[in-house]
């Protein structure tokens, strides 16, 4: 067992210094610019990323001189550094989108999705986790993109395999280095898992001993700043990437960052203050969508808000059903969550989970 000095130093992804270490996940639904504002404001990440881009349905969109997706909304004027990430099959099809990412959009990083485990992804269009048992595309797809970005580093995420079978991530992540990738993510569970079971950062670890030189960077369960001090002095990732723990919890990064690098660690903010962090990340999705949308779409961030505190089932089961703005505010008035913030690691039942919570009101 490692037992590594903190701080843990910068993260090079090719010539892109991310400092901290700790990056934002890209979660298809919900990492778009309003949740990034959102987590800019309170700091802490090094590097945050948008929602994951079809590059298929990009090219369809740009053919027909329709508008840009909805995923790629505010990313030309954010500030940087910024990630990209895109998924497909074709070599090339990747590598035309990655280039307007770059020449269009001057994006820090273009990321590759290989870790999707949705059927959606990978049984329909063989694309995401499905990859993984196809190293040879694999590194088609990596080699074009990194040409047709260079300069722009271009990175991939992946998982240990399709199944504990088929645990092919090791493999793959050589094959990833070996096309010119300037980083990798492991996500610590297998595509069948889901989001069951715990990840495995042992197995994450191994995976480091097959890499040459690009950076490492870890992913999976990462809820707390304790988890994250834990995972840089245990494993011998470069990085680390948090995901669903930071839907609710955009201050998550910002305790991280204290936490690794020995300062204070700042508390949960209290409820009025989550209360009122919400309704500003429910202001910037209005401005975008509109009155309709945008509530609908608000409904799965406002049941993460509301994750592990006392009455926050009571709380998804009133705003799963609000159609507009006037019935949100409603209900988060008299029914979200009030008095003291509840420990973090609190921990609540399976129904009770962000990612059930977020389903039961995404649609």
């Amino acid at each position: 067992m490692l037992d590594r000095p903190l701080p843990p130093p910068p993260l090079w992804i090719g010539s892109l210094k991310v400092d901290p270490p700790i990056l934002q996940a890209p979660m298809a639904g919900f990492t778009n610019f309003a949740f990034r504002q959102v987590v800019r404001s309170y700091g802490g990440a090094g590097l945050l990323s948008t929602e994951m881009v079809n590059a298929r349905g990009f090219v369809w969109l740009e053919e027909h001189e329709a508008e840009h997706p909805d995923r790629l909304w505010g990313v030309a004027e954010e500030p940087r550094p910024l990630a990209v990430q895109i998924w497909d099959n074709d070599p090339d099809v990747m590598a035309r989108v990655g280039q307007r990412l770059v020449d269009e959009y001057r994006v820090s990083v273009v990321d590759i999705n290989f870790g999707c485990p949705v059927k959606q992804v990978t049984e329909k269009a063989h694309s995401g986790s499905y990859l993984l048992r196809f190293p040879d595309r694999v590194h088609a797809i990596v080699s074009q993109l990194v040409k047709a970005c260079a300069p722009t580093p271009v990175t991939a995420k992946i998982r240990l395999g399709c199944t504990w079978k088929e645990k092919t991530g090791a493999q793959i992540a050589e094959v990833v280095e070996a096309a010119g990738a300037a980083a990798l993510t492991v996500h610590g569970r297998v595509a069948e898992q889901y989001f069951r079971g715990n990840a495995d950062w042992d197995a994450i670890a191994a995976v480091k001993e097959r890499l040459r030189a690009i950076p490492l960077i870890g992913n999976g369960d990462l809820d707390s700043a304790e988890k994250v001090v834990t995972a840089f002095r245990r494993w011998p990732v470069d990085g680390v990437m948090i995901a669903r723990a930071c839907l609710g919890r955009p201050w998550l990064f910002a305790q991280a960052a204290a936490a690794i690098s020995g300062q204070p660690v700042p508390p949960e903010p209290t409820l009025d203050e989550q209360r009122r962090c919400m309704l500003e990340h429910f202001r910037l999705v209005l401005e975008r969508f509109g009155a309709q949308k945008g509530t609908t779409l608000m409904r799965k961030y406002a049941c993460c808000y509301a994750q592990s505190k006392p009455g926050a089932r009571a709380f998804r089961s009133q705003i799963a059903n609000v159609q507009t703005p006037a019935e949100f505010y409603r209900v988060v008035d008299e029914c979200f969550p009030r008095g003291l913030p509840v420990h973090p690691q609190a921990k609540a039942s399976d129904d009770d989970s962000p990612i059930s919570d977020c389903a039961a009101c995404s649609t």
